[in-house]
């Protein structure tokens, strides 16, 4: 089947430009105009029959295009999402990564969009979202008419984690990244580094992918060098798992060698010895934010509130090298 995709590159457009000309929308020259129509016809484009007809039939469904279905992350945001339609009339269909998103998505299979999935690329997303199917992103901060980002409140967890780390005494530090195309990694690598820029700090940056094992990997790469860091602040709970079992493994006491932080505050974070110092985020709670504020703007137009989701450093035993702050 031929994609609008197709069309656009036909014609030598953009995908918005292509599907303003196609849906009759925007003021697109007459040029312009005339070379996309033209592209539809040679390739003998027709828009899918749903989506000509959206304005008169509602699915009464929401989309959740979401990067994968394993893990306890993604299974809290789930839940959350589905607590709240267990309280509508709405249905709910979740997508994990594949070819059908952009499938589901083109021909606006459902009411509305919730994506957490990086593949899906953000000029499909701003192309077919309008006022009878908004899109919500958790996953980029991407601003476009009836797209709207919901995002964690990274910055001042992060900031947090640094003071603390700081007033710990501790003036050579490390970070661990998540996976490079992490919108949530990048806001806090860069909010890490421009704290530590800021109070004369060292940090050595190390790469991981949001898994155990790749904590495992960038704490191995730590001990080679020979220069350990006074602590280490991880993108995820996940890799700080991977960092404490491969200082343990190597007599390093936590935190009195080596102060330990994640991000996430996953469920055993508590449970690890020593305790997992953390930033707390409800995931929960944020994918049952991004389906209510959602459901409101299709039923009542509501604003759609973009107040980011509160993330607190909440500090434990791990990074408590100076014990005056209670743990929790």
């Amino acid at each position: 089947m031929i994609t609008i995709r197709e069309v656009a590159q036909r014609a030598g457009v953009s995908i918005t430009t292509a599907s303003l000309v196609l849906n009759d929308k925007g003021k697109i020259s007459e040029a312009t105009r005339q070379r996309v129509l033209k592209a539809a016809r040679e390739l003998n484009y027709h828009p899918n029959a749903h989506a000509r007809h959206l304005k008169k039939r509602r699915t009464r469904t929401i989309g959740v295009f979401i990067a994968a279905l394993g893990g306890l992350f993604y299974e809290e945001i789930l839940e959350g999402i589905h607590s709240v339609i267990l309280q509508t009339d709405y249905e709910m269909i979740v997508c994990p990564e594949s070819r059908a998103p952009s499938r589901i998505l083109s021909n606006r299979q459902v009411d509305a969009a919730i994506v957490f999935d990086v593949k899906i690329p953000s000029d499909l997303l701003i192309s077919l979202a309008w006022k009878h199917f908004p899109i919500v992103v958790l996953d980029r901060d991407l601003r476009a008419e009836y797209v709207f980002p919901l995002l964690i409140d990274n910055a001042s967890g992060t900031r947090a984690v640094f003071q603390h780390l700081y007033q710990q005494g501790a003036r050579h530090l490390a970070y661990v990244a998540g996976s490079p195309d992490s919108f949530d990694n990048s806001e806090r690598q860069s909010v890490f580094l421009e704290e530590a820029s800021q109070h004369g700090v060292q940090v050595d940056c190390y790469q991981g992918h949001f898994n155990e094992i790749s904590g495992y990997q960038a704490a191995r790469q730590m001990l080679a060098s020979g220069k350990l860091p006074e602590a280490v602040f991880c993108a995820n709970d996940q890799m700080a798992l991977g960092v404490l079992k491969a200082l343990q493994e190597h007599h390093l006491r936590v935190p009195e060698d080596i102060a330990l932080v994640g991000f996430d505050d996953i469920p055993v974070a508590r449970y690890l010895q020593p305790p997992l110092s953390t930033v707390q985020v409800s995931r929960t709670e944020w994918g049952a934010s991004a389906v209510r504020r959602l459901i409101d703007l299709l039923e009542r137009q509501s604003t759609f509130s973009t107040e980011r989701i509160p993330a607190r450093f909440v500090p434990r035993q791990s990074s408590l090298r100076h014990p005056s702050q209670p743990s929790l």
